[in-house]
């Protein structure tokens, strides 16, 4: 039996087939009973959909939402392009660092921006977690006011995020130095099943003064991978900076790809307004998360039960879809050759290509390259 584990970042369900949630199945068949029209979404989208994609993001309580500037965009990824595209025009700093290593995509979106991309240390090989004394000296070595693009959780592609306590002292010392926060958050309530832990980081930095800005993404979290809705967002320092923001992100959006679509963002802007649909999705993606911290821990456990002598505590203590393994490109090699288990060379695995039926074997394959 061939087993894939690969880095695409999409939830399968335990017998390994995409999913579609049952609430946004039923949010589609509302959008599309009401009949609607097809005409063009303004240039920053369906209002009904951003509005609640900010309240999401940053609390219904949140004392920022009056002065955000907000716009529906082509998922996740074109949400870090209008930021970028943003900072390049009007930052003062036209650098960005982005964490080692990170999403492959943010590099190449980053750069293609117009920004200098730089890099500041997190992970750590040798303890298969976060680099944290690193990543504070790299803050601090930084010239004043640059750009930080921070992973809000699930960190991709390590699954390693820090801690709340490690989350106030990154913040001091971006605070300390007067840098920019970015802050990419495409795992709201997928990575431990709770929206407001998985938000801490993002509106912690609000709550101490931060004008942030902000990527969302509905592809994982909604499973909405193929409508591509995602959002936008930058805190400013009042409501009449926020117009000006607002009138910017336009000229922006306008040449770029002119207005977004609206049928995911109808369906998204479904479940968030409606109060059942709304708890049920709270459901959904907790089962979703759960599931992948439960294929988390059998692979653990199935490791220890071989008698592994190695400390396989990583992979419990990481978070979210992706994994690092801790092996080696040439044991990665092994496991694809000699146990047709197909991954990437640099050790990370997509947990949620492991299910019940097949996490003994790859437990087996591991035991056997790794020991």
């Amino acid at each position: 039996m061939v087993l894939r584990c690969p880095g695409v970042g999409a939830y399968r369900d335990d017998k390994g087939k995409p999913f579609v949630l049952p609430s946004v199945r039923q949010a589609e068949e509302k959008v599309i009973a009401s009949r609607l029209n097809k005409e063009y979404a303004g240039i920053t989208g369906v209002p009904e959909f951003t509005k609640a994609a900010a309240v999401l993001a940053y609390g219904k309580d949140s004392s920022a939402l009056d002065r955000v500037a907000i716009t529906q965009s082509i998922s996740g990824t074109g949400a870090l392009r209008i930021g970028g595209a943003f900072l390049s025009r009007f930052f003062p700093s036209k650098t960005i660092y982005i964490p080692t290593p990170s999403w492959a995509n943010h590099a190449a979106v980053f750069k293609d921006s117009g920004l200098q991309v730089e890099k500041y240390a997190y992970y750590n090989k040798d303890t298969i977690g976060l680099d944290f004394e690193g990543m504070i000296a790299d803050i601090n070595k930084a010239p004043n006011g640059s750009a930080f693009l921070f992973h809000a959780c699930a960190h991709n592609p390590t699954g390693v995020d820090p801690t709340p306590e490690q989350w106030k002292q990154i913040e001091a010392a971006v605070k300390a130095k007067g840098h920019f926060a970015f802050f990419d958050m495409a795992y709201q309530g997928f990575a431990s099943g709770d929206i407001h832990k998985d938000a801490f980081a993002v509106r912690y930095f609000v709550e101490q003064g931060h004008n942030i800005c902000l990527s969302q993404s509905f592809a994982k979290n909604m499973g909405l991978y193929g409508e591509r809705i995602g959002a936008f967002s930058m805190v400013c320092a009042d409501v009449e900076e926020r117009k000006r923001v607002d009138s910017q992100i336009k000229i922006l959006v306008r040449p770029m790809y002119s207005n977004p679509p609206i049928h995911g963002a109808r369906i998204a802007a479904e479940i968030l307004n409606t109060p059942a649909l709304y708890d049920q999705w709270l459901v959904e993606v907790k089962d979703m998360a759960d599931r992948i911290i439960t294929m988390r821990a059998l692979l653990k456990e199935n490791l220890e039960k071989l008698g592994s002598k190695h400390d396989w505590s990583h992979i419990t203590s990481q978070i979210g879809m992706f994994a690092y393994t801790g092996l080696t490109p040439e044991q990665m090699d092994q496991l694809a050759k000699e146990h047709s288990v197909y991954a990437t060379r640099d050790g990370r695995i997509s947990v949620a290509g492991i299910t019940s039926d097949n996490v003994g074997r790859l437990a087996e394959a591991i035991f056997k390259v790794k020991g």
